[in-house]
């Protein structure tokens, strides 16, 4: 069995107050993690003026995500971080506005639907093999699957990227993580939101370079008329909500072509990466998946319906993202008094719903910082608890296309395992959050061909 034990993050040796809580959230918001939220299905504390709560057993992701989900809507803080790049599109609005854009946007992520994409995926995967053919032996695979992700999300989005500077529009995704999307000392002291912190004055020009190429793939559609391939941005212009007759107005297609832009290749992307560098350090297990790879593909890349026949490929995804979930923590309010395992829960405290110490929770995992992907095998996921792995939450707001971003991830994964031999080269990386968990510096690798 693998005993590869890759970069976790030290949980603080002691409570942290109000200013260290500040100085480590700006840093990694893993950090601030308690060591004893690995043991525990709830932690509770207070920071400054605040109350609130880490919950990390599968009871209490099951109270907050399904059988209580009205009572916790996103935090003002959260919303404070992500309303300049996505308004109240489908990741960030509630009740009505959510319903009426989910049935709007779910038809475009359908299985049929997604199984028409997957000629994109082989063709993004075949690309992405051929860039690091000629890499000369050595890539920083961030940077790679990104743009991998980036070429898919756009074909189905908006049926190519000719709006778009991936390298520009990437670079702006990174500096709105690190200036908007980090904490600042306003919000521990609950200072009203509609105070601009200074990372948002900072990250504003991220924002302009973002919509900037967005707007100018819609607006161009609008002028064209239908793409090829029936895309989300077709979806989006067509849709009327069934109960007002309500359309998306121009900023309504903004910021949700903005969201699924973003978290439909970040997140594919930073999974396929800490996967990657899983494998480069546990040659078995890398072996293991190469020669399902191998027996299944030969040399060409992965479609479809190659995918049920490498189910190793997709432990080693799941266990990727089991170590590395893509957003290791959630912020949620709390509107009404609830109760959550043996602790009450108060209107205006703050739940932290902590998918990081989830996945790797002492009472749920056997070796839970170890790099197994038989975690995943079809024996140990018999019996497990739903709400203990969830790299896409759950309930009604369960990511809507997780499909698409599993499928993607595996062609691209079995494609490249199947041409290539990865080992390590480069520093170590550390899991960092702002928004989303990145490796930091990068994953640079060895890349040699089979």
């Amino acid at each position: 069995m693998s005993a590869f034990v890759p970069p976790t993050v030290t949980p603080p040796a002691k409570p942290l107050g109000m200013l260290a809580s500040v100085r480590e959230a700006r840093r990694n918001v893993l950090s601030i993690i308690p060591g004893i939220a690995y043991t525990q299905p709830i932690v509770t504390g207070t920071t400054g003026p605040s109350r609130w709560h880490m919950v990390q057993g599968p009871e209490g992701m099951k109270r907050i995500y399904l059988d209580n989900v009205g009572n916790y809507p996103k935090s003002e803080v959260m919303l404070r971080m992500l309303r300049p790049a996505v308004g109240n599109s489908l990741f960030t609005s509630e009740g009505a506005q959510w319903r009426w854009q989910r049935r709007a946007i779910a038809p475009v992520f359908a299985a049929r639907n997604v199984d028409a994409l997957a000629p994109v995926m082989t063709e993004t995967a075949a690309r992405a093999a051929a860039r690091l053919r000629d890499s000369g032996g050595q890539a920083e695979m961030v940077k790679e699957m990104l743009s991998a992700t980036f070429d898919v999300i756009c074909d189905v989005a908006l049926s190519g990227r000719e709006h778009f500077d991936a390298d520009l529009y990437g670079e702006a995704i990174t500096r709105y993580f690190v200036t908007v999307g980090r904490t600042s000392l306003l919000d521990f002291l609950e200072v009203p939101i509609w105070v601009p912190r200074p990372g948002e004055i900072l990250g504003r020009g991220a924002v302009k370079t973002m919509h900037r190429m967005v707007s100018a793939a819609i607006k161009e559609r609008r002028k064209q008329g239908a793409g090829p391939l029936d895309d989300l941005l077709d979806h989006m212009l067509r849709a009327k909500d069934p109960e007002t007759g309500r359309t998306m107005s121009p900023q309504d297609l903004l910021h949700n072509m903005q969201f699924f832009i973003v978290a439909g290749h970040e997140t594919t992307a930073l999974a396929l990466s800490w996967a990657l560098y899983l494998l480069a350090n546990d040659p078995a297990a890398q072996e293991r998946a190469r020669e399902e790879a191998c027996g299944v593909l030969g040399g060409r890349p992965a479609e479809a319906g190659d995918l049920a026949a490498m189910p190793y490929i997709e432990q080693v995804l799941d266990e990727s993202m089991r170590l590395y979930p893509p957003v290791g923590m959630l912020a949620r309010n709390v509107l009404d008094d609830d109760e959550i395992y043996d602790r009450d829960i108060h209107p205006g405290e703050t739940v932290f719903v902590n998918t990081y110490a989830l996945h790797r929770h002492e009472d749920l995992w056997e070796r839970p910082h170890v790099f197994d992907p038989d975690h995943f095998s079809p024996a140990a996921r018999e019996g497990r608890d739903r709400y203990a792995y969830l790299p896409f939450g759950a309930g009604p707001r369960v990511c809507v296309g997780a499909n698409f971003a599993m499928m993607q991830a595996q062609i691209i994964l079995a494609t490249l395992l199947a041409q290539f031999r990865f080992a390590p080269a480069g520093a170590v990386p550390e899991p960092i959050m702002h928004i989303t968990v990145r490796p930091d510096p990068g994953v640079t690798l060895e890349v040699q061909p089979v």
